[in-house]
């Protein structure tokens, strides 16, 4: 558990616990008008921080805390004696991501709307007042920026693209001509949306490009991490359904389709055409090859290549044929007894031919 960083406790106006109730519900125990300046980890917080426990093997640390605020299961009612104030919740850590969201956008209220004077904005460029545009930010001619959207400096937003309600784009963003993404997403540092997939066809021993003319479309609230890269579509678009998240570092290739709310960590790489189901999860440095389907709710772990489609719902492992969790972990435990066995095996072999 970490703090937020200091920008976040930066807020021009301190909250209240009543504030935060208001705002994302919960029963408050003890003092509503407390005031609130940062959210931090158990460890750190202070007389005028809030935190929250997730977990029970924590409670040594919320003994120990200084948190004038901590938010709990109803469980630990009991415990909400020791603080100034207390919010009760079913989920203290789903309470904590809205909450950190809702204290972020306080301080964006107060960020003021307008066009850097470095930025150049295109022809036919359709830009809602509401809109922060940040310096040296090139915005190509006919893209449509919504409101609310923030796109930070040193970003470039290609001719055409669209970019949805409250989305924000940070620096050096590069967002290709004719991609759109929906509402409140975000795309870090770095990020390269709409890059030419990697299409050649071969020739005498050479190779010719194929120009690739699709794009790439993101839905709603779809998060792209920092250097991560997403290519267009070769003829079709490149698809991340709504709420898709990607950690940093990750390799979507053209024309690859990744259903709703499926999420991926570190260092992914997703060869072209692959086709991946909805609420999936891929462990860091997981490798996708080309044209399989994922089916919904498909777990990989990290590190595993997928090698062959997987239709069945469930955990799966391997950096040899991937195979059923249960089963590819029972193979792993032999392995690593793979050289006891080969020395008796030979033990036995030389018995018996003597």
């Amino acid at each position: 558990m970490s703090s937020l960083p200091h920008a976040a406790a930066s807020a021009a106006a301190r909250a209240t616990v009543a504030d935060v109730a208001a705002a994302l519900g919960g029963e408050v125990l003890g003092d509503p008008n407390l005031g609130l300046d940062r959210i931090a980890s158990l460890q750190s917080a202070d007389a005028h921080s809030i935190s929250f426990l997730a977990q029970n093997k924590l409670l040594v640390q919320l003994q120990a805390s200084q948190a004038g605020c901590v938010i709990l299961r109803p469980e630990h009612r009991e415990l909400a004696q020791q603080r100034a104030a207390t919010i009760l919740t079913p989920d203290p850590y789903l309470y904590y991501a809205r909450l950190t969201q809702w204290w972020v956008q306080r301080q964006r209220a107060l960020q003021t709307a307008g066009v850097h004077p470095t930025a150049h904005i295109g022809q036919g460029v359709v830009l809602h007042p509401s809109a922060r545009i940040g310096a040296f930010v090139v915005i190509e001619d006919r893209a449509n920026i919504g409101e609310g959207v923030v796109v930070g400096p040193h970003t470039v937003v290609g001719a055409g693209a669209a970019l949805g309600a409250h989305t924000r784009l940070a620096a050096r963003v590069s967002f290709g001509e004719h991609c759109r993404i929906g509402a409140r997403g975000m795309i870090h540092s770095g990020a390269v949306i709409g890059a030419d997939g990697f299409g050649f066809a071969p020739q005498a021993g050479a190779w010719t490009r194929i120009e690739q003319l699709g794009a790439v479309r993101l839905g709603d609230d779809v998060d792209i991490g920092a250097n991560t890269c997403v290519d267009r579509g070769a003829l079709d678009d490149t698809v991340l359904e709504d709420g898709v998240k990607l950690d940093n570092l990750i390799q979507i290739a053209h024309n690859v389709h990744i259903g709703a709310h499926t999420a991926m960590a570190g260092c992914v790489g997703v060869a072209g055409s692959a086709r991946i189901g909805k609420h999936c999860t891929f462990g860091g440095a997981a490798m996708i090859l080309g044209h399989l389907e994922i089916g919904d709710h498909v777990h990989i772990s990290a590190a595993s290549v997928v090698m062959s489609s997987i239709t069945k719902p469930g955990q799966y492992s391997g950096v040899f044929p991937i195979d059923d969790n249960g089963a590819w972990e029972k193979n792993a435990a032999t392995l690593r007894h793979l050289h006891t066995l080969r020395a008796r095996l030979r033990a036995l072999e030389k018995k018996f031919a003597s």
